[in-house]
């Protein structure tokens, strides 16, 4: 189980991905997990971090100003958690497992959830669409989650605009639009002004996939109901503008729009002295399968990989291994760089660089490190987005956008004034994001992207910093019931 977003200060016993800071509860087995907040204030998440099973098992994590502090906008009349989810007909262990074993892309969901109902365009759910009931003139703070596996949602409101005050439990300088783009993992925190004519009006939320693959092309729906004013509601909900399904602009305009309060009360503290320059590729790939047997394209193996290696998990977990001393379990040359350079977005790109390397290779940090990232998504195989999630750490997005990463003149336009501070961002198809962060959480923290075929096909990679000096910058000991491996 993983509390998403939730940096852990010196206690990745509990951060929660198999294999990387535990192995998985074995079934009838317990284990106690002791969970650290620090800075967090906002919306959050937990859920569980085994194979494909967050789909069902997941829940909201509010954590509240503390008592001396208040809200930075007007108290809202009332808070109201909106999740967004996808669903299969099938159970989704066995979608996992047929997807892994057939090699091939795993089958798209049959709907999207609104707070675990697909909505009014579904025949099997429109007695139960969620309902948000609101009184005329007064605000609501709505909590938007992303709990989806394998896509990127467009959400919006019919006829309302919303402000955005909030992503992954860090103030934003409030804006106003009319969608949200949200990717798996994200949080985003919404103002609603109910400000318009009495009536019945659609919530809806639809997949946003910027590259050539398969994808659920259907759309959940939830009802936003004014209270009885004596007023007639129309006969159909009116329904929201949502962007197109491959519309890549609207994308980036909504995640090139957040910015950090950066006020007095919520100061920002931006690298600006890098010691630690990475530069990773994000790509999908293919293996080789014999007699060309696999399910993906001309008979291969789909996999992911950064930086030309494919993750594959170890026996037992990293963080133990390394806690412990055990060899063999992982190297530590994770390159700080792609093996080769080429043209990383170009539309034909030769057959032999589809094949990634497997390894269960990390990057050490040391303590304090003040890390760039560059991540630089490429068109092998198929060009898509990547939603990018760092445990343990949320970092700054100081920049990003299409093509090839220049960094001469990209660096040139970076944001070091008020970035976003997040824990989820999506990078773009064909294009890059960069971050920055201080490396001053000891311990080992998985990086993997969100979409969850990717993360099972090896789109993942680990940091082990290191411990500092003194003893509040040193790991704390484990508990004594780490499940076994």
């Amino acid at each position: 189980m993983s509390r998403h977003g939730v940096a852990q200060p010196r206690y990745p016993w509990s951060d929660g991905p198999e294999y990387i800071t535990q192995c998985p509860i074995q079934p009838g087995a317990k284990f106690t997990q002791k969970i650290i907040f620090s800075k967090e204030e906002g919306t959050l998440w937990w859920h569980a971090h085994s194979e494909w099973d967050r789909a069902t098992v997941h829940g909201p994590i509010i954590i509240y100003p503390n008592k001396n502090n208040k809200y930075p906008f007007a108290k809202p009349h009332a808070e109201i958690p909106i999740i967004l989810g996808e669903w299969w007909k099938v159970d989704i262990g066995k979608l996992y497992t047929q997807t892994i074993q057939s090699g091939g892309d795993p089958n798209t969901s049959d709907a999207y959830l609104i707070n675990g109902q697909p909505g009014d365009l579904y025949p099997c759910s429109k007695s139960e669409t969620f309902k948000v009931m609101v009184d005329y003139g007064k605000t609501y703070l709505l909590r938007l989650i992303n709990s989806g596996v394998q896509e990127i949602l467009f959400f919006a409101i019919a006829n309302h605009k919303v402000t955005v005050v909030g992503t992954d439990a860090s103030y934003t300088k409030p804006f106003t639009t009319d969608y949200v783009t949200i990717s798996p993992g994200q949080t985003i925190d919404l103002l609603l002004h109910a400000n318009q004519r009495p009536n019945h009006y659609y919530m809806a939320a639809t997949a946003y996939v910027g590259g050539a693959v398969p994808y659920d092309n259907t759309t959940t729906t939830a009802l936003l109901q004014y209270r009885n004013r004596g007023y007639t509601p129309s006969s159909t909900p009116l329904f929201p503008n949502l962007p197109a399904h491959n519309d890549t602009n609207a994308s980036i305009h909504f995640s090139g729009s957040l910015r950090s309060l950066a006020d007095k009360n919520h100061p920002i503290d931006v690298p600006l002295k890098i010691t630690t320059p990475l530069f990773y590729t994000i790509s999908v790939n293919t293996f080789q399968c014999p007699n060309n047997s696999c399910a993906g394209p001309n008979g291969t193996r789909l996999a992911a990989s950064v930086n030309n290696i494919s993750f594959v998990n170890p026996s037992i977990d990293i963080l133990q291994a390394y806690y412990y001393h055990v060899n063999g379990q992982f190297g530590t040359r994770f390159p700080s760089s792609p093996p080769l350079l080429f043209n990383f977005t170009a539309q034909n790109l030769p057959l032999y660089l589809q094949t990634p390397k497997r390894g269960t290779e990390v990057k050490v940090l040391e303590y304090n490190a003040t890390v760039e990232l560059v991540f630089q998504g490429t068109n092998l195989v198929a060009g898509d987005d990547h939603p990018m999630h760092l445990h343990g750490y949320s970092f700054y997005v100081v920049g990003l956008g299409l093509g090839n990463f220049d960094k001469d003149k990209d660096p040139l336009k970076y944001n070091l004034v008020d970035p976003p501070l997040q824990n989820t961002i999506a990078v773009p198809v064909n294009g890059w994001a960069t971050i920055r962060f201080k490396a001053d959480n000891p311990g080992v923290w998985f990086m993997h992207c969100h979409l969850d075929r990717h993360m099972s096909w090896g789109m993942d990679t680990t940091f082990i910093v290191k411990n500092g000096k003194g003893p509040e910058a040193q790991i704390l000991p484990p508990p004594p019931d780490m499940p076994p491996c």
